[in-house]
């Protein structure tokens, strides 16, 4: 316990030390110096590399960062170490609103880099923007006391980008809330839904031998470039509300070498669904694949998703549907459901992903009207037998 306060207070030292270099260097390039915070804690975010499963010290700076602000915080063990953190104002823990987004990123790592009013590095849009912007907002909202204790939460989470282990843990949190904002790259609009997904393998069986005489094997290679290519010519159904059901072949592996006829061969394929006829899709798959070759199987990775309805009942937004995949899914009970978020998905998991300065300012904004509409509201009744 000594060791970890020693740690926990180094931490919060440490990012002390580097708001004030910061600071000094942001009001020297004239940025307006309420903004110094957000962007300080924006840069510490994308400086720590998180790559999904690496997860622990962002936790660790967060619930330090956060406990130095005045949030009371829970750190939730999730899995190989790495935690969920929970954070909440004054001494209720039960809230009538959850904001929340997660803190792993796609690999690999790129280091934080500001170049005039944009700033880049991996997480800088996808989602370290969401998490600077909301904690600027809520903790802002409080000093300014238009929200008190029991109105609103802090949850960021581990392994979104690849297992969702970290939303899936939350539920064993305990509570349920009326509301819960997410967040995520929206380009600053109010998402009404996003697509579905669906991931499986293919695996092509094939029988070794010299590549000088390929008539004694059989290349699982050849094979599977059969069943990609009846896959790249299947048409999945779709929907008018979530548009087209993509299908994108994002890993390939098989063979030894150059010289040996390849003996097994695999490729994993993530499917963005925009139709409800999941089973149907999964069906039409199946078949493409098998009736491609018969040395071909295909292993479904989990049972899918179909498309995700949001709410979008808020004032002054723009709307949009967007084709990504959520933690929404996977954080159980009957609240209202928000996507909104800085920067765009169009740059997420890319090698010049970025974000304005102006869009994190303005996020920040959009985050306290969010909040606050939905706290204007009635409480829900709950009726009682």
């Amino acid at each position: 316990m000594k060791l970890y306060l020693l740690c926990s207070f180094a931490l919060v030292a440490l990012s002390a030390s580097s708001f004030d270099v910061h600071t000094q260097h942001f009001i020297n390039d004239g940025q307006d110096s309420s903004l110094v915070p957000l962007l300080d804690l924006h840069r510490e975010l994308v400086e720590r590399n998180s790559v999904t499963g690496s997860e622990h010290n962002i936790s660790r700076y967060l619930d330090a960062h956060l406990r130095a602000i005045g949030f009371h915080t829970e750190l939730q063990p999730v899995i190989d170490g790495r935690e969920n953190v929970f954070a909440y104002l004054g001494h209720k823990r039960e809230t009538r609103v959850l904001v929340t987004s997660h803190i792993d990123t796609v690999p690999p790592y790129i280091p934080y880099e500001r170049r005039g009013d944009t700033i880049w590095g991996r997480g800088s849009a996808d989602a370290k923007a969401s998490v600077a912007a909301q904690i600027t907002a809520v903790k802002r909202l409080y000093d300014e006391r238009q929200i008190d204790e029991g109105d609103v939460a802090l949850l960021f989470v581990v392994g979104e980008e690849k297992d969702g282990h970290g939303m899936k843990t939350a539920n064993d949190l305990g509570l349920s809330w009326e509301s819960v904002i997410f967040g995520e790259p929206t380009e600053l609009k109010l998402a009404t839904g996003h697509k579905g997904g669906l991931a499986f393998t293919i695996s092509a069986a094939g029988i070794a031998g010299h590549s000088g005489y390929p008539e004694v094997g059989r290349n699982a290679i050849d094979i599977l470039v059969q069943g990609l290519s009846a896959l790249s010519q299947l048409q999945l159904p779709g929907s008018d509300r979530f548009g087209n059901t993509t299908l994108n072949v994002g890993l390939i592996e098989g063979g030894k070498a150059a010289n040996v006829i390849a003996q097994n061969a695999s490729a994993v394929v993530m499917v963005r669904i925009a139709s409800d006829d999941l089973d149907g899709i999964k069906t039409l798959i199946q078949h493409a694949v098998t009736t491609a070759s018969p040395w071909l199987e295909i292993d479904f990775l989990s049972p899918g998703i179909p498309p995700v309805p949001i709410d979008s009942d808020i004032e002054g937004f723009e709307t949009v549907i967007v084709n990504y995949g959520t933690d929404i899914p996977s954080l159980k009970g009957s609240h209202k459901r928000y996507l909104y978020g800085p920067g765009s998905i169009l740059v997420a998991h890319s090698a010049h992903e970025h974000v304005d300065v102006a869009d994190l300012s303005t996020a920040v904004d959009g985050y306290e009207r969010l909040i606050t509409q939905v706290l204007e509201r009635p409480r829900p009744i709950l009726w009682k037998p």
